[in-house]
């Protein structure tokens, strides 16, 4: 293989400090604007075909017997500009790597060795299935260079450099692992002039990280519990003896609680934080007589709806299970998930979506103390 030390090297390299950097970095998806709209570095590394083996190759060289090395590996460097959540700019540099080919026969033998590499611009199409999942397509344009070495007894021509405009296109699947970084499956076709024949197809099938730039600091959510009432002062009866005991009357108390602060983003297992603020809730109804307790979850506009109404179906559920295994009974605990469909607050700010992100209990009963 004729791929370069140096090249495995900086893409060893590059790799590693992408995902060191984002290892410090939060997970949630809370910044789409600035993801749609960021600039981003990546690289690709992979396996390329060239189709050297053809009929025409063949006849033109003739000989009693014909072969080839039509594989080897390949890489680009690239950097690019989300323009919204569909579409990006991504410039590139590549390197598909080299091939040769031997025609032999008693009198003579004639062969050559080929490379390829250079620079493209194309354009992305994004076609989100999930948050995290989606395809995509490449199509573009790019400057190469292919250099033709001759080899054997016999030459047909002159070693040559061709470096021509070509077309390419491509396919690709991308997994979000944040907003910044996300891992690229992709096969894109590169078409190419050489010194044996034109039109020559070098594809390559690659797998690589993209980095988005410049991420805002994400601001921590702190859950803050209601204030308690003040205590007010009542005067003596004066009646000698003391008025009887009013009766019980029932009452509704209400607490939301903010969706980071119970859960880890997309996910619906209650975390530590989210168990002792569900503590501080319950001592607040020491003294209750619970009738009902409604876990309701609300999410953002981000995702499809279907996946935000299961999710909030999901984090009430979570938060009847904390309560019922602190002794509160499981026939007087109803869920609901509302998914993204009452929002408090504009989901088109960061603000507003971490405030729809939430989910609220209520609890009906009657105070006796």
């Amino acid at each position: 293989m004729k791929f370069t030390t140096k090249a495995v090297s900086m893409t060893a390299i590059a790799a590693a400090t992408v995902l060191m950097a984002q290892a410090a970095s939060a997970q949630e998806f809370v910044n789409p604007d600035w993801a749609n709209h960021a600039t981003y570095i990546g690289a690709a590394v992979g396996v390329t075909k060239a189709n050297i083996n053809d009929a025409d190759t063949k006849a033109a060289y003739g000989g009693t017997s014909f072969t080839s090395d039509e594989k080897d590996r390949g890489y680009k460097l690239i950097v690019g500009k989300q323009l919204n959540r569909n579409f990006a700019l991504e410039a590139s540099y590549f390197d598909l790597g080299k091939f040769s080919f031997m025609a032999t026969n008693p009198l003579y033998t004639s062969g050559a060795n080929l490379a390829y590499k250079g620079v493209a611009l194309d354009l992305i199409t994004q076609v989100p299935f999930t948050e995290r999942f989606s395809a995509y397509t490449r199509l573009g344009v790019q400057y190469a260079q292919s250099k033709t070495n001759f080899t054997g007894t016999s030459h047909f021509a002159a070693d040559s450099k061709e470096k021509n405009f070509k077309p390419k296109v491509g396919l690709g699947l991308e997994y979000k692992f944040s907003e910044a970084l996300a891992l690229r499956g992709e096969y894109e076709r590169n078409r190419m002039d050489d010194g044996v024949r034109t039109k020559a197809n070098v594809d390559l099938i690659s797998l690589g990280l993209v980095y988005k730039l410049g991420r805002p600091a994400a601001a921590p959510v702190v859950y803050t519990p209601p204030p308690a009432p003040e205590p007010v002062a009542e005067a003596p009866a004066p009646a000698p003896m003391p008025a009887p005991a009013p009766a019980p009357m029932p009452t509704s108390e209400k607490v939301s609680f903010a969706a980071e602060a119970l859960f880890d983003f997309d996910k619906s297992a209650v975390k530590p934080e989210g168990k002792a603020a569900l503590d501080d809730l319950l001592g607040k109804l020491q003294g209750m007589n619970t009738e009902v307790m409604v876990t309701v979850g609300h999410t953002d506009s981000v995702g499809k709806d279907a996946y935000n109404q299961k999710l909030s179906q999901r984090r009430a559920e979570a938060v009847k299970a904390y309560i019922v295994s602190k002794g509160v009974d499981a026939s007087r605990v109803y869920t609901e998930g509302k998914g993204e469909s009452q929002p408090v607050a504009d989901n088109k700010s960061a603000a507003g979506r971490a405030k729809n992100r939430r989910v609220t209990v209520e609890v009906v009963g009657t105070r006796t103390k």
